[in-house]
């Protein structure tokens, strides 16, 4: 395939690995010709890379698996079990493999889990999710400012920046690309 085909969520074989893609952006400087910048996941656990291609390179791509999974429980260690809604087997995802994504999972949530040859190699996370707001401060009275924001820890554990009128309990949607606060869900 062509390296102007590559989305979020793809693989790839570079040099002799695998690699989830995990951001892309087409960029056209002032000089030189366009590219596209990608932001890569390496499945071995050796972290994140970032390489520019040109629009004709040709990258190989790697067929990736994608289930439909429910998260059970954070295991104490940086890991999760996750379960295969078709068939209900159970697999234990390691840290190296989950780095901040259970921040946005909240147990018994969905989410799609990618495999490659029948291991786990990345999850897939939707654009936004819904989390409970545990603990923040009490908004000040007569604050009127509307960028004015104030820090929140969600039952999850992430920590975002919520809005002065966002009280504990409260269910509030975030990205789950910056992890910034988008609204308030009202149920």
């Amino acid at each position: 395939m062509k390296a102007n085909e590559l989305r979020p969520g793809m693989g790839i074989n570079l040099n002799g690995k695998l690699y989830v893609v995990a951001k892309t952006g087409h960029v056209k400087p002032g000089k030189g010709p366009a590219y596209i910048q990608a932001k890569m996941r390496a499945v071995d656990g050796s972290g994140m890379t970032e390489k520019r291609f040109n629009g004709s390179d040709v990258v190989e791509g790697a067929t990736l698996d994608r289930r439909e999974m429910e998260f059970l429980y954070d295991n104490g260690e940086g890991g999760g079990t996750f379960m295969d809604l078709e068939d209900y087997d159970q697999v234990e995802l390691m840290k190296d493999l989950l780095d901040d994504t259970l921040l946005y999972l909240a147990p018994n949530s969905t989410c799609t889990v990618l495999f490659h040859e029948s291991k786990p190699v990345a999850i897939e996370l939707p654009s936004t999710v819904i989390v409970t707001v545990t603990d923040t401060p009490p908004g000040i009275k007569g604050a009127t400012a509307t960028n004015q924001l104030k820090e929140a820890e969600c039952d999850t554990g992430l920590k975002t920046r919520v809005p002065p009128f966002i009280g504990n309990g409260e269910k509030i949607k975030v990205s789950t690309e910056d992890g910034s606060y988008m609204s308030r869900v009202n149920e």
